[in-house]
């Protein structure tokens, strides 16, 4: 793997990491936000829920290279975009830069995923797709009790 594909692969993690924090701290402060709406503030969670899965399942990719972070990523941005549709429905569309918005989070939650995708498909410099191994059991096989 070159230098380059690396810098790549961390600064996609890195843009995910912070876009996942950015949704945290928007959920967050959604929630103690004064007279917020009650569907405000289920998509407050939903948000919250978003990133702080996008966390996990981008820690996973990083340790393990398998397709479940594939799929747990599609799914939770499917359910999230499908969400901040449903919340642009219920308010009503104030203005036509809102669909700039529906833009912009739809391209953030595509290069989420295309962040977890790059790490789960790393590879070594022999271009052998490295393989995580689990931990070894403390226990031995032949070590009976004392």
């Amino acid at each position: 793997m070159s230098k380059q594909d690396t810098i790549f692969q961390k600064g996609l993690a890195l843009f995910s990491g912070l876009t996942s924090f950015i949704f945290v701290y928007y959920g967050i402060g959604m929630l103690n936000a004064v007279s917020v709406p009650e569907w405000e503030k289920v998509f407050a969670y939903i948000a919250i829920g978003y990133g702080l899965g996008n966390i996990y399942i981008l820690s996973a990719a990083w340790r393990f290279q398998g397709s479940w972070p594939l799929f747990a990523n599609k799914l939770i941005a499917f359910c999230f975009f499908s969400a901040f549709l449903f919340d642009m429905w219920r308010t009503g569309i104030q203005g036509n830069l809102e669909y700039v918005g529906v833009i912009g989070v739809a391209w953030v939650l595509w290069l989420n995923w295309y962040a977890v995708k790059t790490l789960c498909q790393r590879s070594n410099g022999n271009n052998e797709v490295v393989a995580s191994k689990p931990a070894k059991d403390k226990k031995q096989k032949g070590n009976k009790g004392r």
